[in-house]
């Protein structure tokens, strides 16, 4: 059991110990000491980035796995980067936890991110995390970073290779879609979910 004082909120102690780890080193990451990151440039290539919020009653139910919302907030993210056929790079991460959150909790979120960004080659590079002291919803969103071959602005990708959806689907990046929520889709009682 977790008392009172092992769940007090500390953001800098839940970085330093539970996502600073997820940074793996990066340098991009800037040690997780900034909200930001610094993200070089790769000659011939594009930078796609995306981002999705999800929050607790709407799109996850407040019982559901801490682990298996932070997988599913990847997700919902790096489906878009699948779909631009974009291989993934990196992610930031912004948590807003609501007072009754526990260190537990906390911990099992950052086990998911961790789980599936092994899984699917990226790592945190930096976001923001804040305690509510209400104990209203939580509420997270990600953005995420991929690479794919440049094409000119504006330029429509070639038709001879496809629609950007058929594109997508054979880029390495999109080896998560069958992956990519079937295990998080239980219990939807919520049309908005």
């Amino acid at each position: 059991m977790s008392g009172p004082e092992e769940d007090r909120f500390d953001e800098f102690d839940w970085i330093e110990q539970d996502l600073k780890p997820l940074a793996e080193g990066a340098a991009e990451a800037l040690g997780l000491a900034d909200d930001a990151a610094v993200v070089p440039g790769r000659p011939g290539f594009d930078l796609i980035i995306s981002k999705d919020a999800i929050v607790e009653g709407v799109h996850f139910l407040p019982d559901d796995p801490p682990d298996l919302v932070a997988r599913k907030l990847l997700r919902v993210n790096l489906s878009d980067l699948a779909a631009k056929g974009a291989e993934p790079y990196g992610y930031f991460l912004a948590v807003a936890w609501p007072g009754g959150a526990t260190r537990a909790a906390r911990r099992a979120f950052a086990e998911g991110l961790k789980i599936d960004q092994a899984e699917y080659g990226l790592r945190l590079m930096g976001g923001d995390t804040v305690w509510c002291w209400s104990a209203g919803p939580s509420a997270m969103a990600g953005w995420v970073c991929g690479r794919r071959k440049a094409v000119w602005p504006g330029q429509q990708l070639p038709t001879w290779l496809g629609s950007p959806i058929d594109i997508a689907c054979r880029s390495p990046a999109l080896a998560l879609a069958p992956r990519c929520g079937h295990r998080l889709t239980r219990r939807r009682t919520s049309p908005m979910a």
